[in-house]
């Protein structure tokens, strides 16, 4: 009973990393780079394999500069979720490989260049693949060994990468793909004090050129740069909560060489709520909102996370 419930300490660890997918971008222009991960970077046994299914519904405007064609931009957002991950061995150390696809459904209505403009649009999002490992304070252990494990500092580093096969039309400025690569090195430390941990990530996201913008142009855009604080308490049996705040920096776009004045500078809190069902099930129920928005997406948004976890010794 006791290793049952020390394990059930990992059943929702590594869906934090999911709720970015909710958090996606309005416009091809700008990154996802609102997401808050609570517990991105804990160790749970090895040989996990975790689904995960859910929805989410986000609802906002864009912030933009004088120079955008889009102004009063008002847009909502229904998303699917379905992801896959496994926990890894990485030469001694706990990892992890994960992989996310949604699919969304988008409306809603702006002025383009004066003209009231509608949009409607449902499709594929551009998948996302991630690989991470914890080098320090978490090594890889069994599900017999994690029974007597209790996390101190922690130290983790992950990449992840996206890829530009979601649903895209240059002719339109609201799309769910962005018809680009990105890449996301992020680092995360963690401090156990008790039930009680501190986070703290950051991370850069690198973008390669969309050649076919709106109107066959090219797009390209300077790094964001993201850190995220996350305060989470175990209140046990497999139950926690986090607060989770992000801010943003960076991200200003240049369209056939002609610079922008929209470098980023958001902020957004959250919280998050894990409850588990039983051995293999849990839920996970989440929120967050804006709280300064220079320029991007300026969303609230809600969502609920469904996990199954099988093998591993379970």
């Amino acid at each position: 009973m006791m290793r049952h419930g020390l394990a059930q300490r990992g059943v929702v660890a590594h869906t934090g990393a999911l709720l970015c997918v909710a958090a996606l971008v309005f416009t091809a222009t700008h990154a996802c780079a609102a997401e808050l991960e609570p517990r991105a970077y804990v160790n749970t046994p090895v040989g996990l394999n975790f689904l995960i299914a859910g929805y989410a519904y986000s609802e906002g405007g864009l912030s933009t500069n004088a120079s955008s064609p889009i102004k009063d931009a008002q847009l909502r957002i229904h998303t699917e979720i379905l992801a896959y991950a496994r926990t890894l061995d990485v030469w001694g150390k706990s990892g992890k490989f994960d992989v996310i696809l949604p699919y969304s459904q988008l409306s809603g209505t702006a002025k383009v260049d004066g003209q009231p403009r509608e949009r409607q649009v449902s499709g594929l999002h551009d998948p996302r693949f991630r690989f991470s490992v914890n080098f320090y304070g978490a090594p890889a252990l069994s599900m017999q060994e994690f029974a007597n494990y209790r996390q101190d500092i922690l130290i983790g580093a992950s990449v992840q990468v996206s890829a530009p096969v979601g649903q895209y039309d240059s002719s339109k400025l609201v799309n769910l793909g962005t018809n680009r690569w990105f890449i996301k090195p992020d680092i995360g430390i963690s401090k156990a004090f008790g039930p009680l941990t501190l986070e703290l990530t950051a991370g850069v996201i690198f973008f390669t050129k969309n050649e076919d913008y709106f109107g066959g142009k090219t797009l390209e855009q300077d790094p964001v740069y993201s850190t995220q604080t996350h305060v989470t308490y175990d209140f046990g049996r497999g139950v926690w909560g986090a607060l989770d705040g992000t801010y943003d920096y960076g991200g200003r776009t240049t369209v056939n060489g002609v610079r922008g004045d929209d470098v980023q500078k958001n902020s957004r809190v959250g919280a998050t709520l894990a409850l588990p069902v039983n051995r293999n099930n849990s839920v996970k129920l989440f929120a967050s909102t804006g709280v300064s928005t220079r320029t991007g997406s300026d969303y609230n948004l809600g969502g609920i996370l469904w996990q199954y976890r099988w093998g591993g010794g379970l």
